[in-house]
Protein backbone atom coordinates (compact mmCIF):
# COMPACT_ATOMS: atom_id res chain seq x y z
CA UNK A 1 0.00 0.00 0.00
CA UNK A 2 1.18 2.99 -0.80
CA UNK A 3 1.43 5.64 1.86
CA UNK A 4 0.60 8.74 -0.22
CA UNK A 5 -2.40 6.58 -1.79
CA UNK A 6 -5.34 8.43 -1.67
CA UNK A 7 -7.78 5.58 -2.16
CA UNK A 8 -7.35 3.94 1.17
CA UNK A 9 -10.43 2.96 3.08
CA UNK A 10 -11.35 4.69 6.08
CA UNK A 11 -13.01 2.02 7.80
CA UNK A 12 -10.91 -0.91 7.16
CA UNK A 13 -7.69 0.64 5.27
CA UNK A 14 -7.72 -1.49 2.24
CA UNK A 15 -7.63 -0.38 -1.38
CA UNK A 16 -10.86 1.66 -1.82
CA UNK A 17 -12.52 0.10 -5.44
CA UNK A 18 -15.88 2.36 -4.55
CA UNK A 19 -15.60 6.15 -4.46
CA UNK A 20 -18.80 7.29 -2.29
CA UNK A 21 -19.12 10.83 -0.24
CA UNK A 22 -15.98 12.23 -1.08
CA UNK A 23 -14.19 8.52 0.07
CA UNK A 24 -13.09 5.10 -1.39
CA UNK A 25 -14.28 2.04 0.10
CA UNK A 26 -13.27 -1.26 -0.72
CA UNK A 27 -16.79 -2.78 -0.49
CA UNK A 28 -20.38 -1.26 0.07
CA UNK A 29 -20.24 -3.53 3.83
CA UNK A 30 -17.76 -0.35 4.35
CA UNK A 31 -19.70 2.09 2.63
CA UNK A 32 -22.63 1.28 4.99
CA UNK A 33 -20.29 1.60 8.41
CA UNK A 34 -19.39 4.71 6.87
CA UNK A 35 -22.68 6.10 6.77
CA UNK A 36 -23.66 4.71 10.05
CA UNK A 37 -20.69 6.48 11.74
CA UNK A 38 -21.46 9.89 9.66
CA UNK A 39 -25.21 9.73 9.72
CA UNK A 40 -25.42 9.81 6.47
CA UNK A 41 -28.31 8.78 4.22
CA UNK A 42 -27.40 5.53 2.52
CA UNK A 43 -26.88 5.41 -1.25
CA UNK A 44 -29.03 3.46 -3.19
CA UNK A 45 -28.03 -0.25 -3.89
CA UNK A 46 -27.62 -0.50 -7.23
CA UNK A 47 -25.38 2.45 -7.37
CA UNK A 48 -22.71 0.75 -5.46
CA UNK A 49 -23.23 -2.42 -6.93
CA UNK A 50 -22.29 -0.71 -10.50
CA UNK A 51 -19.33 1.23 -8.51
CA UNK A 52 -17.69 -1.69 -7.22
CA UNK A 53 -18.65 -4.09 -9.43
CA UNK A 54 -14.88 -6.13 -9.71
CA UNK A 55 -13.67 -9.42 -11.26
CA UNK A 56 -12.81 -12.36 -9.72
CA UNK A 57 -8.87 -11.91 -10.75
CA UNK A 58 -9.13 -7.79 -8.76
CA UNK A 59 -9.12 -10.50 -5.58
CA UNK A 60 -5.93 -10.53 -3.73
CA UNK A 61 -6.63 -14.29 -2.53
CA UNK A 62 -7.19 -15.61 -6.14
CA UNK A 63 -4.12 -14.94 -6.83
CA UNK A 64 -2.20 -16.39 -3.93
CA UNK A 65 -4.79 -19.19 -4.23
CA UNK A 66 -4.02 -19.63 -8.14
CA UNK A 67 0.05 -19.10 -6.62
CA UNK A 68 -0.17 -21.94 -3.69
CA UNK A 69 -2.11 -24.47 -6.53
CA UNK A 70 1.02 -24.01 -9.02
CA UNK A 71 3.63 -24.47 -6.43
CA UNK A 72 1.84 -27.75 -5.00
CA UNK A 73 1.52 -28.71 -8.51
CA UNK A 74 5.14 -28.13 -9.44
CA UNK A 75 6.30 -29.81 -6.12
CA UNK A 76 5.29 -33.12 -8.06
CA UNK A 77 7.72 -32.53 -10.27
CA UNK A 78 10.06 -30.22 -8.92
CA UNK A 79 12.48 -32.31 -6.46
CA UNK A 80 13.70 -28.66 -4.03
CA UNK A 81 9.81 -28.60 -3.93
CA UNK A 82 8.97 -31.92 -3.00
CA UNK A 83 8.91 -31.13 0.96
CA UNK A 84 6.34 -28.15 0.56
CA UNK A 85 3.20 -30.04 0.87
CA UNK A 86 3.83 -31.31 3.89
CA UNK A 87 5.18 -28.21 5.48
CA UNK A 88 1.75 -26.23 3.82
CA UNK A 89 -0.26 -28.73 4.99
CA UNK A 90 1.35 -28.78 8.87
CA UNK A 91 0.36 -24.92 9.05
CA UNK A 92 -2.77 -25.45 7.95
CA UNK A 93 -3.80 -28.43 10.18
CA UNK A 94 -2.16 -25.98 13.07
CA UNK A 95 -4.35 -22.09 11.99
CA UNK A 96 -7.57 -22.94 10.34
CA UNK A 97 -10.08 -23.45 13.47
CA UNK A 98 -8.19 -20.43 15.56
CA UNK A 99 -8.75 -18.55 12.28
CA UNK A 100 -11.78 -19.67 11.93
CA UNK A 101 -12.90 -18.50 15.44
CA UNK A 102 -10.98 -15.08 15.43
CA UNK A 103 -13.12 -13.95 11.91
CA UNK A 104 -15.91 -14.77 13.97
CA UNK A 105 -15.06 -12.82 17.30
CA UNK A 106 -13.86 -9.93 15.07
CA UNK A 107 -17.22 -10.04 13.11
CA UNK A 108 -19.10 -10.12 17.04
CA UNK A 109 -17.07 -7.25 17.81
CA UNK A 110 -17.51 -5.53 14.68
CA UNK A 111 -21.29 -5.69 14.88
CA UNK A 112 -21.60 -5.04 19.32
CA UNK A 113 -18.70 -2.36 20.09
CA UNK A 114 -19.53 0.91 18.19
CA UNK A 115 -16.17 2.90 17.54
CA UNK A 116 -17.04 6.09 19.62
CA UNK A 117 -16.11 4.30 22.07
CA UNK A 118 -12.68 4.22 20.81
CA UNK A 119 -13.00 7.67 19.61
CA UNK A 120 -14.10 8.73 23.22
CA UNK A 121 -11.22 6.47 25.23
CA UNK A 122 -7.84 8.06 23.02
CA UNK A 123 -8.07 11.66 24.18
CA UNK A 124 -5.25 12.88 26.09
CA UNK A 125 -1.36 11.39 27.04
CA UNK A 126 -2.08 10.04 30.79
CA UNK A 127 -1.53 6.83 31.96
CA UNK A 128 -4.94 5.75 31.90
CA UNK A 129 -5.08 6.43 28.42
CA UNK A 130 -2.10 4.59 26.97
CA UNK A 131 -3.23 1.86 28.80
CA UNK A 132 -6.93 2.33 27.47
CA UNK A 133 -5.40 2.29 23.78
CA UNK A 134 -3.60 -0.99 24.54
CA UNK A 135 -6.55 -2.53 25.76
CA UNK A 136 -8.88 -1.54 22.46
CA UNK A 137 -5.74 -2.30 20.48
CA UNK A 138 -6.37 -6.07 22.01
CA UNK A 139 -10.35 -5.83 20.90
CA UNK A 140 -9.43 -4.73 17.51
CA UNK A 141 -9.28 -7.15 14.99
CA UNK A 142 -7.53 -6.46 11.49
CA UNK A 143 -4.14 -6.88 10.27
CA UNK A 144 -1.55 -4.19 10.81
CA UNK A 145 -2.31 -2.48 7.54
CA UNK A 146 -5.85 -2.31 8.26
CA UNK A 147 -5.10 -0.97 12.15
CA UNK A 148 -3.27 2.34 9.91
CA UNK A 149 -6.64 3.19 8.52
CA UNK A 150 -8.27 3.19 12.31
CA UNK A 151 -5.36 4.48 14.22
CA UNK A 152 -5.46 7.92 11.54
CA UNK A 153 -9.18 8.10 11.71
CA UNK A 154 -8.37 8.14 15.42
CA UNK A 155 -5.84 10.81 15.38
CA UNK A 156 -8.32 13.00 13.16
CA UNK A 157 -11.30 12.53 15.77
CA UNK A 158 -8.72 13.72 18.26
CA UNK A 159 -6.71 10.95 20.05
CA UNK A 160 -3.24 11.91 21.08
CA UNK A 161 -0.22 10.95 19.14
CA UNK A 162 0.89 8.90 22.15
CA UNK A 163 -2.54 6.70 22.60
CA UNK A 164 -1.94 6.18 18.71
CA UNK A 165 1.15 5.08 18.53
CA UNK A 166 -0.04 2.26 21.81
CA UNK A 167 -2.60 1.65 19.60
CA UNK A 168 -1.01 0.93 16.36
CA UNK A 169 1.81 -1.49 18.13
CA UNK A 170 -0.98 -3.48 20.36
CA UNK A 171 -3.20 -4.08 17.51
CA UNK A 172 -1.48 -6.13 15.46
CA UNK A 173 -0.32 -8.67 17.88
CA UNK A 174 -2.48 -8.42 20.54
CA UNK A 175 -5.86 -8.82 18.98
CA UNK A 176 -7.96 -11.37 19.36
CA UNK A 177 -7.92 -13.29 16.07
CA UNK A 178 -4.22 -12.95 16.10
CA UNK A 179 -3.81 -14.10 19.74
CA UNK A 180 -5.83 -17.70 18.90
CA UNK A 181 -3.09 -18.10 15.91
CA UNK A 182 -0.23 -17.26 17.91
CA UNK A 183 -1.48 -19.58 20.28
CA UNK A 184 -1.96 -22.20 17.37
CA UNK A 185 1.59 -21.82 16.90
CA UNK A 186 3.19 -21.47 20.05
CA UNK A 187 1.46 -22.87 22.75
CA UNK A 188 1.20 -21.20 26.17
CA UNK A 189 4.54 -19.46 24.79
CA UNK A 190 1.81 -17.26 22.84
CA UNK A 191 1.16 -15.44 25.97
CA UNK A 192 4.85 -14.01 26.11
CA UNK A 193 4.67 -12.83 22.85
CA UNK A 194 1.40 -10.53 24.23
CA UNK A 195 2.85 -9.61 27.42
CA UNK A 196 6.30 -8.27 25.17
CA UNK A 197 3.93 -6.65 22.76
CA UNK A 198 1.73 -5.03 25.85
CA UNK A 199 5.37 -4.00 27.32
CA UNK A 200 6.75 -2.12 24.26
CA UNK A 201 3.33 -0.64 23.26
CA UNK A 202 3.37 1.05 26.76
CA UNK A 203 7.14 1.65 26.91
CA UNK A 204 6.59 3.30 24.14
CA UNK A 205 3.22 5.00 24.59
CA UNK A 206 4.61 6.90 27.89
CA UNK A 207 7.87 8.10 26.29
CA UNK A 208 5.63 9.66 23.30
CA UNK A 209 3.23 11.03 25.96
CA UNK A 210 7.04 12.54 27.78
CA UNK A 211 8.23 13.71 24.61
CA UNK A 212 4.52 15.24 23.81
CA UNK A 213 4.73 17.70 26.92
CA UNK A 214 8.47 18.30 26.39
CA UNK A 215 6.92 19.77 22.83
CA UNK A 216 9.39 17.27 20.99
CA UNK A 217 6.21 15.56 18.86
CA UNK A 218 3.83 16.87 17.56
CA UNK A 219 0.55 17.71 18.89
CA UNK A 220 -2.82 17.17 18.03
CA UNK A 221 -4.66 19.86 16.18
CA UNK A 222 -8.37 18.20 16.09
CA UNK A 223 -10.63 18.34 18.79
CA UNK A 224 -13.03 16.17 20.67
CA UNK A 225 -15.88 18.76 21.15
CA UNK A 226 -18.44 16.70 19.24
CA UNK A 227 -17.76 13.39 22.03
CA UNK A 228 -18.25 16.22 24.73
CA UNK A 229 -20.95 15.18 26.26
CA UNK A 230 -20.77 11.68 25.20
CA UNK A 231 -20.45 9.21 27.79
CA UNK A 232 -19.62 5.21 27.38
CA UNK A 233 -21.08 4.20 30.84
CA UNK A 234 -24.55 6.13 29.79
CA UNK A 235 -24.39 4.47 26.04
CA UNK A 236 -23.41 1.11 27.43
CA UNK A 237 -26.13 1.83 30.32
CA UNK A 238 -28.67 2.97 27.98
CA UNK A 239 -28.60 0.09 25.21
CA UNK A 240 -28.76 -2.23 27.87
CA UNK A 241 -32.15 -1.54 28.82
CA UNK A 242 -33.07 -0.93 25.34
CA UNK A 243 -32.01 -4.18 24.39
CA UNK A 244 -34.63 -7.57 24.36
CA UNK A 245 -32.73 -10.73 23.64
CA UNK A 246 -35.38 -12.25 21.05
CA UNK A 247 -33.67 -15.65 19.24
CA UNK A 248 -35.47 -14.55 15.61
CA UNK A 249 -34.18 -11.18 15.68
CA UNK A 250 -30.58 -12.69 16.57
CA UNK A 251 -30.91 -14.82 14.36
CA UNK A 252 -32.50 -12.87 11.38
CA UNK A 253 -30.40 -9.91 12.02
CA UNK A 254 -27.33 -10.07 14.08
CA UNK A 255 -25.99 -13.18 13.32
CA UNK A 256 -25.89 -11.79 9.26
CA UNK A 257 -24.09 -8.99 10.45
CA UNK A 258 -21.38 -10.89 12.13
CA UNK A 259 -21.32 -13.12 9.43
CA UNK A 260 -20.73 -10.31 7.60
CA UNK A 261 -18.02 -8.67 9.42
CA UNK A 262 -16.21 -12.15 9.58
CA UNK A 263 -16.03 -12.24 5.99
CA UNK A 264 -14.87 -8.72 5.18
CA UNK A 265 -12.37 -9.44 8.20
CA UNK A 266 -11.27 -12.42 6.09
CA UNK A 267 -10.83 -10.47 2.93
CA UNK A 268 -8.55 -8.30 4.22
CA UNK A 269 -6.78 -11.04 6.70
CA UNK A 270 -7.07 -14.55 5.01
CA UNK A 271 -4.50 -13.81 1.58
CA UNK A 272 -2.03 -12.49 3.75
CA UNK A 273 -2.20 -15.57 6.34
CA UNK A 274 -2.06 -17.90 2.85
CA UNK A 275 1.10 -15.71 1.31
CA UNK A 276 2.94 -15.81 5.12
CA UNK A 277 1.94 -19.70 5.17
CA UNK A 278 3.24 -20.07 1.48
CA UNK A 279 6.49 -18.29 1.99
CA UNK A 280 7.31 -20.07 5.25
CA UNK A 281 6.52 -23.11 3.94
CA UNK A 282 8.84 -22.35 0.65
CA UNK A 283 11.70 -21.88 3.40
CA UNK A 284 11.41 -25.17 5.41
CA UNK A 285 11.29 -26.73 2.02
CA UNK A 286 13.96 -24.78 0.71
CA UNK A 287 16.50 -23.58 2.71
CA UNK A 288 19.03 -25.72 4.90
CA UNK A 289 18.54 -25.96 8.37
CA UNK A 290 22.09 -24.61 9.08
CA UNK A 291 21.03 -21.54 7.55
CA UNK A 292 18.57 -20.43 10.64
CA UNK A 293 20.95 -21.98 12.93
CA UNK A 294 24.19 -20.16 11.55
CA UNK A 295 22.47 -17.15 10.54
CA UNK A 296 19.70 -16.40 13.02
CA UNK A 297 20.40 -17.60 15.72
CA UNK A 298 20.60 -16.54 20.08
CA UNK A 299 23.51 -14.60 19.35
CA UNK A 300 23.91 -10.85 17.99
CA UNK A 301 24.48 -11.40 14.75
CA UNK A 302 21.23 -13.99 14.62
CA UNK A 303 19.08 -11.29 16.09
CA UNK A 304 20.90 -8.44 14.00
CA UNK A 305 20.39 -10.79 10.73
CA UNK A 306 16.35 -11.39 12.18
CA UNK A 307 15.46 -7.58 12.38
CA UNK A 308 17.13 -6.82 9.07
CA UNK A 309 15.26 -9.60 7.96
CA UNK A 310 11.86 -8.04 9.48
CA UNK A 311 12.57 -4.58 8.41
CA UNK A 312 12.80 -5.70 4.22
CA UNK A 313 9.73 -7.69 4.61
CA UNK A 314 6.44 -6.35 3.83
CA UNK A 315 4.26 -8.37 4.49
CA UNK A 316 0.94 -7.69 6.88
CA UNK A 317 0.85 -9.16 10.89
CA UNK A 318 -1.01 -12.19 9.81
CA UNK A 319 1.31 -13.47 6.96
CA UNK A 320 4.61 -12.90 9.04
CA UNK A 321 3.25 -15.08 11.98
CA UNK A 322 3.64 -18.21 9.94
CA UNK A 323 7.37 -17.06 8.40
CA UNK A 324 8.24 -16.69 12.50
CA UNK A 325 7.06 -19.81 13.51
CA UNK A 326 9.59 -21.11 11.00
CA UNK A 327 12.53 -19.20 12.65
CA UNK A 328 11.08 -20.70 16.06
CA UNK A 329 10.90 -24.25 14.63
CA UNK A 330 14.51 -24.19 12.93
CA UNK A 331 16.43 -22.68 15.42
CA UNK A 332 14.56 -22.54 18.77
CA UNK A 333 15.24 -19.14 19.16
CA UNK A 334 12.10 -17.50 21.13
CA UNK A 335 13.02 -13.87 21.40
CA UNK A 336 14.53 -13.75 17.67
CA UNK A 337 10.73 -14.87 16.86
CA UNK A 338 9.35 -11.92 18.85
CA UNK A 339 11.66 -9.56 17.70
CA UNK A 340 10.68 -10.74 13.83
CA UNK A 341 6.74 -10.00 14.55
CA UNK A 342 7.19 -6.71 16.58
CA UNK A 343 9.87 -5.16 14.47
CA UNK A 344 8.53 -6.04 11.38
CA UNK A 345 5.37 -3.45 12.47
CA UNK A 346 7.63 -1.16 13.78
CA UNK A 347 9.95 -0.56 10.82
CA UNK A 348 6.72 -1.32 8.32
CA UNK A 349 7.94 1.72 5.51
CA UNK A 350 3.99 2.12 5.00
CA UNK A 351 2.92 2.85 8.84
CA UNK A 352 5.89 4.80 8.99
CA UNK A 353 5.19 6.53 5.73
CA UNK A 354 1.42 7.75 7.03
CA UNK A 355 2.44 8.60 10.20
CA UNK A 356 4.98 10.96 8.75
CA UNK A 357 2.34 12.81 5.92
CA UNK A 358 -0.53 12.62 8.59
CA UNK A 359 1.33 13.28 11.78
CA UNK A 360 4.82 14.80 11.67
CA UNK A 361 7.75 13.83 10.81
CA UNK A 362 9.34 13.47 14.00
CA UNK A 363 6.43 10.95 15.37
CA UNK A 364 7.64 9.09 12.21
CA UNK A 365 10.80 8.95 13.03
CA UNK A 366 10.84 8.66 17.12
CA UNK A 367 8.72 5.13 16.58
CA UNK A 368 11.48 2.69 15.22
CA UNK A 369 13.97 5.04 17.65
CA UNK A 370 12.43 3.94 20.61
CA UNK A 371 10.44 0.75 19.84
CA UNK A 372 13.19 -0.69 18.07
CA UNK A 373 15.67 -0.96 21.10
CA UNK A 374 12.94 -1.95 23.73
CA UNK A 375 12.05 -4.74 21.49
CA UNK A 376 15.80 -5.82 21.13
CA UNK A 377 16.11 -5.73 24.57
CA UNK A 378 12.89 -7.96 25.38
CA UNK A 379 13.79 -10.44 22.57
CA UNK A 380 17.38 -10.84 24.46
CA UNK A 381 15.29 -11.56 27.47
CA UNK A 382 13.33 -14.06 25.54
CA UNK A 383 16.52 -15.86 24.64
CA UNK A 384 18.27 -16.29 27.33
CA UNK A 385 16.47 -16.42 30.47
Amino acid sequence: MNPLDKKMDPICGMRGKIQAHGEWFCSIHCVRKFEQEKNLPPLKEEILCAAGKKSFYSYPLFWVGLAIIFILVLSQFVFYLSDFPHHFWIYFKKIWFPLVLGFLIGGFIEVYIPRSYISKSLAGSSFKTILRAVFLGFIFSGCSHGCLAIALELYKKGASPSAVISFLLASPWANISITLLLFSFFGTKGILILLGAFVVSLFTGFLFAFLSDKGMVEKNPHSLDFLDQFSIKNDIQSRWENYHFQATVFIKQDLPKIFIGAFNLSQMVLWWVLLGMTFASLAGALIPITFFQNWMGKDFLGMGVTLGFATILEVCSEGTAPLAFEIYRQTHAFGNTFLFLMAGVITDYTEIGLLWTNIGWRTALFLPIIAVPATFLIATLFNYF
